[in-house]
């Protein structure tokens, strides 16, 4: 332990780090009492700090007689400041379960700081106490020390992301909470202005913009860790305010922004102790939905999906065959080890597929003692059967699952099916993946809006060979953007950036936005592009799904200080909360 820690305190020593060496050393410690034990009349206090546990013993030959009664009357998290000398256990007292296990404290004072009530939980690893509770009672919850080495591990990897860019040259910039909302800010968070009423802020979903613009501004590297707002529906890996490293570069190209950040997730990944091969593999978005049906796979296992719309595209089997003929697909997986389940089991995976738009899911299983089971196979040629067999390479054990549908469709089906397959067959994914995929489209179609839409931002620089596709062609258009994926999740995402007023004009007017929506939404940025703009790029990356993973944890919320509930809810402060009606008319609101 460095001595910084024993700075500027009541204490000369930290409970974690007492050993060996220290024996006969006579220190100070503070912290929590976490066990207390009467041993025949010696009292032995479990003291927890931040840094962990140590064993200190009250003996009534070695304190004062009103200090031995403090110690015999405590109770669990009373902040304590005790005095005493270390020595050495004995062979039989050593706890090998303890980092501090080979000594312990003999008290010369104990000193109570602070008292407690019962705790509604144990302050200890391992706890199954709900989510719901360790939230309204967080303070708590943070004593505990896992939840102290996930938001040590998180200031870790801030502060190597910090170095690396620091070390290149980038500038920290803040950037505004409060800003104006866009066209694509369907899901912002918006706020009242008090001094202009009927007029909004919202948080942003990013400092997308005022990024650009930095660059705009001649400061050419920039880095932010950066608060972020979506209000969107909640899972593990969301929360409603987020924080991700934002970084912007001028004159780069797209090389430049992936070999950087090849360089802080370098230092990342060191600093929580994982060894990783550098530099990163790089996959296409088009082999990425191929072969996996997303576009930030988990390539730690495999399960990929195969393409069998060729082979049953005449079979008997008319789901398939008028699937294909509408230029449908029918692509498949193989979950080996799953050939004799149930019917009623394999049955189950149909819901599923029917959450992510299927409309049945055919399936044939291979059963370890030779037998092929499917309500599909008697539509089948003997020629069809065993094409179909040798593609998804067949052996007993194995459970075929299909997906007939349009590309889209298909590719969630399976990639769903994939994922719960390899949980349900605990199938190992050890260690941690990463890679870039490459090369997005610039566009893609909403069927719900019945119009275009931009694949990751309207801000994108549209590869040069496409230029001309903008009005006449979209879908073909492709882009400069990347996304790092790790173990299955988007961790970072970025692009090169339009630097054309006359360009940026183009890609909004073919999103739908007429001039004047432009000019009104975007008049600052085009502006900006219209003097001088550098070519610009660059990348944000997710600090809390980075921190969950690296912690081996399945919700960001075990990695955020003090997170919201899946309700974007807070149990221990009670946001959000009801205001008076005072406050709603000052901003010149009312509730219905």
């Amino acid at each position: 332990m460095t001595d910084f820690m024993n700075e500027y305190c009541m204490h000369t020593a930290t409970c974690g780090e007492l050993r060996k060496a220290d024996v006969g050393r006579e220190v100070v410690l503070t912290g929590w009492a976490w066990h207390n034990r009467d041993h025949g009349g010696l009292i032995f206090v479990d003291l927890r700090d931040r840094t962990g546990y140590a064993q200190v013993v009250v003996d009534p030959d070695c304190v004062s007689a009103e200090d031995f009664d403090t110690a015999e009357h405590l109770g669990r998290e009373y902040v304590l400041k005790v005095a005493g000398t270390v020595r050495e256990r004995s062979a039989e007292a050593v706890n090998p379960n303890m980092a501090t296990g080979e000594i312990e404290v003999l008290a010369t004072s104990v000193e109570v700081l602070n008292t407690s009530v019962t705790p509604p939980f144990a302050i200890e690893d391992g706890i199954e106490t709900d989510e719901t509770t360790r939230m309204k009672w967080r303070y708590l919850d943070l004593r505990r020390p896992e939840m102290y080495r996930s938001l040590h591990l998180r200031h870790k990897v801030a502060q190597a992301m910090r170095k690396v860019l620091n070390e290149h040259g980038f500038l920290e910039v803040e950037t505004p909470i409060l800003a104006n909302s866009t066209p694509e800010g369907a899901r912002d968070y918006i706020v009242p202005s008090r001094p202009n009423p009927g007029k909004f802020y919202a948080l942003p979903q990013s400092p997308q913009q005022f990024k650009q613009t930095l660059m705009m501004g001649g400061i050419e590297r920039y880095y932010q860790i950066a608060k972020c707002f979506r209000d969107e529906d909640l899972r593990a890996d969301r929360q409603p305010e987020f924080t991700q490293l934002d970084v912007e570069m001028s004159f780069v190209e797209q090389e430049d922004i992936l070999s950087l950040t090849e360089d802080v997730m370098a230092e990342v990944l060191a600093a929580a102790g994982v060894e990783h091969e550098f530099p990163l593999p790089r996959m296409s978005y088009a082999e990425a939905m191929e072969r996996f049906g997303c576009d930030r796979p988990d390539t730690r296992f495999g399960m990929e999906l195969v393409d069998l719309t060729d082979i049953v595209k005449d079979t008997g089997f008319k789901v398939f065959s008028s699937v294909a003929a509408s230029g449908g697909v029918v692509k498949a997986i193989n979950a080996k080890g799953a050939g004799d389940w149930s019917r009623g089991e394999v049955e189950k995976l149909a819901d599923v597929a029917a959450e992510n738009g299927a409309k049945g899911m055919a399936w044939v299983a291979f059963t370890t003692d030779g037998q092929e089971k499917s309500p599909i196979k008697k539509f089948f040629t003997d020629e069809e059967w065993t094409a179909l067999k040798q593609a998804m390479d067949v052996e007993p054990g194995d459970l075929v699952l299909f997906a007939a549908d349009t590309y889209a469709v298909a590719s969630a089906v399976l990639s769903a099916l994939r994922l719960r397959m390899a949980e349900l067959l605990n199938v190992p994914r050890e260690g941690h993946s990463l890679l870039w995929i490459v090369d997005f489209p610039m566009f893609k179609y909403d069927e719900e809006e019945k119009k275009y839409a931009a694949e990751h931002h309207p801000f994108t620089q549209v590869r040069k060979e496409d230029l001309d596709k903008i009005e006449d062609d979209p879908l073909a258009c492709g882009s400069y953007s990347h996304d790092l994926v790790m173990d299955g999740y988007e961790a970072g995402g970025g692009s090169l950036r339009i630097h054309s007023a006359e360009l940026q004009r183009r890609v909004l007017r073919r999103l739908g936005l007429s001039d004047e929506e432009i000019d009104d939404k975007f008049g600052h940025l085009i502006r900006a592009l219209e003097l001088g703009a550098p070519p610009h790029g660059g990348i944000a990356l997710g600090l809390d799904r980075i921190v969950m993973l690296l912690a081996g944890k399945s919700s960001i919320r075990d990695v955020i200080a003090f997170p919201k509930t899946s309700s974007a809810s807070d149990p221990m402060t009670g946001a959000p909360s009801a205001v008076t009606a005072r406050q709603l008319k000052e901003v010149s609101l009312r509730t219905l």
